[in-house]
């Protein structure tokens, strides 16, 4: 039917990509990583805004290890999931300084571009069921990525809001 229309199968699939890494580096409608850590204070990396049980450090080391951990998923055949929410999330006393803040920011990257190099590859069919997956797909796990870190991303920015480290552009 989509050829009829004049799109190939091999067009929809190319759509599908872009479409996807446009997610994964937060392109569109959905906030940037790179523009929701941009001139952080030091001073609100280890803050946890009122009625938040994490810090905005804790926040963006979460959703790198929970991308870090997707990417194992696909990629490792003896994968072994960590232990939720342990593995997933720093121990809450734990804090962090700039340098520790850009390390969490210079692996997140590292691996986001891994995930996007994985989607592009033609060579990664993105529906086929993948038995050690559970039969679950890679477009399943590039769409639980792209949601889990827009998601966390809005989370972000509505701390750095409330604590008057965001100007909104609403005023």
């Amino acid at each position: 039917m989509a050829e009829k229309a004049g799109i190939t199968v091999d067009q929809m699939n190319e759509e599908a990509r872009v479409r996807l890494i446009d997610g994964l580096e937060n392109k569109g409608a959905h906030l940037s990583f790179e523009d929701a850590v941009r001139d952080f204070p030091e001073a609100l990396m280890n803050e946890k805004p009122p009625h938040v049980p994490y810090t905005f450090w804790h926040q963006i080391e979460h959703i790198r290890r929970t991308q870090e951990d997707m990417l194992h998923y696909i990629q490792d055949p003896s994968y072994v999931a960590p232990e939720w929410p342990r593995d997933y999330w720093p121990d809450q006393s734990a804090t962090t300084d700039r340098k520790g803040w850009d390390e969490t920011i210079r692996k997140y990257l590292a691996d986001r571009k891994t995930f996007v190099d994985l989607v592009a590859d033609l060579k990664t069919n993105l529906l086929a069921p993948v038995k050690r997956l559970n039969n679950r797909s890679v477009l399943r796990c590039a769409l639980i990525v792209i949601d889990h870190t827009a998601y966390h991303l809005g989370e972000l920015v509505m701390g750095r809001q409330i604590l008057g480290a965001w100007k909104s552009e609403l005023g």
